[in-house]
């Protein structure tokens, strides 16, 4: 069995299924190994390492997102270790090709997917199962102050979330509309 890293719609954003090794007892898999990730393909576009690793649980119907850093941008790395989640990632990249586009996969403990969300993109993931727990590596730290976000339910996205009611943030609840967003606020696309 060999990692399979598969582009998405848009340049930058990967699924990937790593081999996961499954008998009488459970299973085995390597949820990231620096030397097969990049011969598959994934340090392409990673210029940098991962630094830092998150782990978020929640209950069902909870959405997080749409979330990213400007100045200290964060690559992640995200699978759900318990539950399913579908997951997220939107080019909010001012000048990109792909601007205001989204793509999305389904991640489970029961599938091993994993998403790579590259820095400059929004991130945001809703819980489908009772609960989920989501971990995901980051290329930089979290910087307080620099955190900003993009309104979950933006029409000029239309993201076709799977959960009609989300269960949200006082602050996710008050991001705003991409096309709301100061521009300064933003992340410049770097062809």
């Amino acid at each position: 069995m060999a990692l399979t890293l598969t582009r998405l719609e848009i340049p930058g954003v990967f699924l990937i299924e790593p081999p996961c090794f499954t008998d009488h007892r459970g299973f085995f898999m390597e949820t990231f190994h620096r030397e097969k990730y990049a011969a598959a393909g994934l340090y392409e576009k990673l210029d940098r390492d991962f630094v830092q690793d998150n782990h978020s649980h929640s209950t069902k119907g909870v959405l997080r997102g749409l979330h990213y850093q400007l100045r200290q941008p964060q690559g992640k790395l995200v699978y759900a270790v318990t539950g399913t989640i579908f997951d997220v990632a939107v080019d909010i990249r001012r000048g990109s090709p792909t601007f205001g586009r989204w793509t999305g996969a389904e991640l489970s403990a029961e599938n091993h997917r994993q998403i790579y969300v590259p820095e400059g993109f929004a991130h945001g993931f809703v819980v489908l199962s009772e609960f989920a727990d989501v971990i995901y590596k980051c290329t930089a730290l979290y910087a307080p102050g620099d955190e900003y976000g993009i309104l979950w339910s933006d029409p000029e996205i239309a993201i076709q979330w799977p959960v009609a009611a989300p269960i949200l943030s006082a602050k996710d609840l008050e991001n705003p509309g991409l096309l709301q967003a100061p521009q300064h606020h933003l992340p410049v696309y770097d062809s």
